[in-house]
């Protein structure tokens, strides 16, 4: 026999539709609490605040967070990403004199045009 109590296609949408928002809540609520805790411009009682409101008004301290915050987190975010980059470049032995010369090479040797050159030697040095 088949349960017969309100499953409609409309029930299906709405909980998939919840369970969307649950995750993503879930999502943003794990990236919000990781740049609190790795920044060192906010006390710890600013923290705690936070997490307060993170956990009590869960929607709303995220969309708090993130209109209060949201510019510097981009900008942590990167900030982080380059010093991992330039961690990782120091230590596989990355040299960005080492990269130009094999450049050289390849435009010398017809392997690249003088646009790729360029592009790629820019990419080096930033």
């Amino acid at each position: 026999m088949l349960f017969q109590g309100g499953f409609t296609f409309a029930n299906f949408v709405a909980d998939v539709f919840a369970v969307f928002m649950f995750v993503l809540w879930f999502w943003l609520f794990i990236v919000i609490t990781g740049d609190l805790f790795r920044r060192h411009d906010v006390s710890g009682i600013g923290k705690v605040c936070w997490v307060i409101l993170l956990i009590v008004l869960p929607y709303i301290g995220i969309f708090a967070y993130l209109l209060v915050h949201g510019r510097s987190m981009a900008e942590r975010n990167a900030e982080r990403a380059k010093e991992a980059r330039d961690d990782l470049r120091r230590a596989v032995g990355f040299s960005v004199a080492d990269e130009i010369e094999k450049l050289d090479r390849l435009k010398s040797a017809g392997s690249i045009t003088e646009a790729e050159y360029t592009r790629l030697r820019t990419g080096l040095v930033r």
